[in-house]
């Protein structure tokens, strides 16, 4: 059997269920579910806009004891090259990011032992302090769960105190695959799917958007993909606390989880199929980083309307605006390529400037020494 009368109901708005989504994935008919979910897309955002969010990537420490085998970043607690980054440094970092009109920043890192709520609410407190207008997107359901532990109290409470802090929004970090089979496989001591979904609600339920993601590529079957969208999507009819959907690939290299890379059709697929499955979700995200710049203007036409972070990394120091710019417009160029309008956005996707044809990133800034 086809999969025609499948696009055709989700065409028509009716919801799509288990089976459908199993029945999608098991189709060779890639480029006929992007066109569908492409429509979708465009129910969404009637205008050829993609948009982009300017932000940075602080990195504040790479303590960490849970020990996911995907992970090539952690190190262990006690570990000669574990750190925890001054306020200082991390304040500079964020003067750079408000150099170049960066809005957003998404501060991770592990679930370190060692820093209990007093550490979080205080430094959160200093950098609005400074920046007020910067959006703190950042920590990780993980994160919260291991503060909440080592300070002795409710992960409601430690939200709260968190988002009156500064905390704005929570990324949808850890998701990986919402099944327990799965995770038990890559990371026995991040949590179940429940507590994760949990940790996302109650987020919403005090005021804090959040996005969810999804990891594919770690051996997951078809249907514990689709159980993972219809888990998001049940949770957003709970809420409507998500702003956004983003899905990438595991990257195998330098870790301790063996597995063969994802293909681009693969990902494309399932960017595709989660516009289809995931019918509350207004944006989703192209993870054009990890997949290149050929497969991200694909995806454009494949469900996704938004292009992600310009990223700016914590190893950029004094060039920052230099190197956002190139990084700019490079996204600029991807988005024209793809036949779309690109605009800038904050973290809450409301859209802050819409770059005119030929218009370049650099008219606005000057260049740093």
């Amino acid at each position: 059997m086809g999969i025609d009368h499948i696009l055709e109901r989700v065409l028509k708005g009716e919801r799509l269920g288990l089976e459908d989504g199993i029945r999608l994935y098991e189709s060779d008919e890639i480029e006929k579910i992007g066109h569908a979910a492409n429509l979708v897309m465009q129910k969404w955002h009637p205008e050829p806009i993609t948009t982009f969010v300017i932000g940075r990537n602080i990195n504040y420490t790479n303590i960490c004891d849970t020990y996911c085998r995907f992970c090539a970043f952690y190190r262990p607690p006690g570990h000669d090259e574990g750190y925890v980054l001054s306020d200082d440094v991390i304040l500079t970092k964020i003067q750079e990011t408000v150099d170049v009109n960066g809005t957003e920043i998404l501060m991770q890192g592990g679930t370190n032992p060692n820093l209990k709520l007093d550490y979080y609410t205080s430094l959160l407190r200093k950098i609005k302090q400074h920046f007020p207008q910067i959006q703190m997107h950042s920590l990780s359901v993980a994160e919260i769960v291991r503060i909440a532990e080592v300070s002795e109290l409710p992960v409601e409470t430690v939200l709260k105190e968190l988002h009156q802090a500064g905390l704005d929004s929570l990324p949808g970090a850890g998701a990986e695959i919402l099944d327990d089979r799965t995770r038990m496989k890559i990371s026995r001591k991040k949590g179940s799917w429940t507590e994760w979904i949990d940790v996302m609600k109650k987020a919403n339920r005090i005021g804090m958007s959040t996005t969810a993601t999804m990891v594919i590529g770690f051996g997951e079957t078809y249907e514990e993909r689709v159980l993972h969208m219809l888990r998001i999507r049940e949770a957003q009819d709970e809420t409507n606390g998500f702003k956004a959907f983003i899905s990438w690939t595991f990257q195998p290299d330098n870790t301790n989880l063996k597995a063969e890379k994802v293909t681009a059709e693969e990902y494309l697929k399932n960017v595709a199929i989660s516009r289809l499955m995931v019918d509350n979700i207004a944006n989703f995200q192209s993870s054009w980083v990890t997949m290149g710049p050929e497969t991200g203007k694909k995806s454009l036409s494949y469900g996704c309307n938004d292009f992600g972070s310009t990223m700016m990394e914590e190893n950029v120091v004094s060039a920052a605006a230099c190197t956002y710019k190139v990084n700019t417009n490079h996204i600029l160029q991807l988005i024209r390529e793809a036949g779309k309008i690109p605009a800038q956005r904050n973290t809450k996707y409301d859209i802050l400037r819409v770059f005119k044809e030929g218009e370049s990133a650099e008219q606005d800034f000057v260049m740093q020494n």
